[in-house]
């Protein structure tokens, strides 16, 4: 079965709501997909995802309609980064970033003036579940946890051709060279040490579905790695590989999600997040699937080039 809109999906198992009052519950966090909450209207599901409408759950503090908080507590708070936002200014001219709108969210929700820090970081166009530290104890523990390489970092990617194996592991340290300091990888030598563990979820023929679980944090570490295999990250257009024609399913950005993270309370306690890959990631998972479908059923595969003749994303 091909993958239906959330709102679809709720309205045949709640036949009693109307379609704008389940709607509304997907905006105000009333709904989760496998236990982690939803905020989009138009997210894809399956009949294997466990859809759940909560009329009682709380609904979700929303200061910022574009900031959607996945886990708070007096030292931390973890929010959903979309794709194309930077976590923090590279700039001063920079003004919409996560972390400006994280701290005008606690402005809100605090007293006094707020505190809140950057732990980690995303790539501007990765999607996903960042943590920020509230104190100034959760903001050393977390140090702590990252540098001890304990937080439980799980990434969805979507890698170009048929990735060999069933699961693996990356161990190459990565150098830096280049006027634009570009990272690579020279087997041999010993630069920076990095470690990716993955595992393949599907295989669309000419893309791979992964599970990646990072061992250390390295800048553009998963896209090197991946690159450095021989498979790079679909629309990766710093490491992807050059090409004649494009991908033939396109997509304006790398197909990289961070989907969960796991740390421990700074007092004891583990705390984990998730959420589901935003709208576009799911379209490519539905157009591989559907190209895929029609290969083994022998029927044509030919994608329409995307728009503007098929150039590449411009590098952030």
């Amino acid at each position: 079965m091909e993958p239906i809109r959330i709102v679809r999906r709720l309205a045949a198992l709640y036949p009693e709501a109307t379609a704008s009052r389940l709607k509304r519950a997907v905006i105000e966090g009333q709904v989760t997909v496998n236990g982690a909450p939803v905020d989009d209207p138009g997210a894809l599901v399956t009949e294997d995802d466990a859809v759940v409408f909560d009329p009682n759950r709380k609904v979700r503090r929303k200061v910022d309609t574009s900031l959607v908080v996945l886990h708070e507590d007096e030292d931390t708070v973890a929010v959903v980064k979309p794709a194309g936002l930077l976590t923090h200014p590279t700039e001063a001219k920079e003004k919409d970033t996560l972390l400006s709108r994280v701290s005008t969210w606690a402005a809100k929700v605090g007293k006094g003036r707020p505190y809140i820090s950057v732990v980690h970081r995303l790539d501007k166009e990765t999607s996903g579940v960042l943590v920020f530290a509230r104190s100034r104890k959760g903001l050393v523990s977390l140090q702590a946890q990252l540098r001890a390489h304990t937080v439980d970092r799980r990434y969805l990617a979507v890698v170009e051709g048929n990735l060999e194996g069933e699961r693996g592991t990356f161990e190459w340290s990565i150098f830096e060279e280049g006027e634009r300091r570009k990272r690579v990888v020279r087997e041999g030598e010993t630069g920076i040490r990095a470690v990716t563990d993955w595992k393949v979820l599907e295989r669309f023929g000419i893309a791979t579905l992964v599970e990646v679980r990072l061992r250390t944090g390295r800048t553009h570490q998963i896209r090197i790695h991946f690159s450095h295999a021989g498979h790079p990250l679909v629309g990766d257009a710093v490491y992807g590989e050059p090409r004649k024609l494009p991908f033939p399913v396109p997509f304006r950005r790398q197909a990289l999600h961070a989907g969960h993270l796991g740390w421990e309370k700074p007092d004891g306690g583990k705390v984990t997040v998730s959420t589901p890959p935003p709208r576009d990631f799911e379209e490519l998972l539905a157009a591989l699937r559907k190209r895929r479908d029609k290969a083994k059923a022998g029927q044509p595969t030919a994608s329409p080039m995307p728009r503007g003749g098929g150039a590449r994303p411009r590098p952030y």
